[in-house]
């Protein structure tokens, strides 16, 4: 039992490297040293772990996705979701940074990020998706898709500004989002 919660305390010191690695340097800067050294492990126990250094980031990206989840899918109202994406960026800041620094760099030049970000988003506009239909179904499926496209668009960029200036109001700007793309 000793020997499980020492791995559980292992693993997330690394984790906790990593997200900050991803905080300050970004994936292109990240090494299996530098994580290794933060974390304050040897390498050993960081692949008894991860089989790669991919493997940690992979594990810190799909951690920031779900965080963004109020966890109540299927019944959740738009509000909800919308108010999850403003508290994850308010009081989450560094999950959300590290979150906004690999949707912006690390997509780029990594496949499976690529991937993981993707599916993140689809499933994002899906439930976003659904939510506004429960509340609107007479605008139908296309119409709600693109305005819950223009509402993830611009909660991203409010997210942004509030990493930016914290003092971005981005609980206000949100709520103006998202009555706009209800009443259009």
């Amino acid at each position: 039992m000793a020997r499980y919660k020492v791995g559980l305390e292992t693993r997330e010191r690394i984790l906790k490297a990593t997200r900050a690695l991803l905080a300050d340097v970004g994936v292109e800067g990240i090494t299996l040293k530098a994580i290794t050294d933060l974390a304050g492990v040897r390498a050993g126990s960081f692949y008894n772990l991860f089989e790669t250094k991919e493997a940690a980031v992979l594990t810190v990206v799909r951690e920031a996705i779900a965080a963004m989840d109020p966890g109540d899918e299927g019944n959740d109202t738009l509000e909800d979701l919308v108010s999850a994406y403003v508290t994850f960026m308010t009081e989450q800041s560094s999950m959300a940074q590290v979150y906004l620094q690999i949707a912006v760099s690390a997509t780029r030049n990594n496949a499976p990020i690529r991937q993981r970000f993707a599916n993140g988003h689809r499933y994002r506009i899906e439930r976003f998706t659904t939510a506004l239909l429960r509340d609107r179904p007479e605008i139908g499926v296309p119409e709600a898709t693109i305005r819950i496209e223009a509402l993830i668009a611009a909660l991203n960029g409010f997210g942004i500004a509030r990493h930016i200036d914290p003092s971005f109001d981005l609980n206000g700007h949100a709520s103006r989002m998202l009555e706009l793309t209800r009443t259009q």
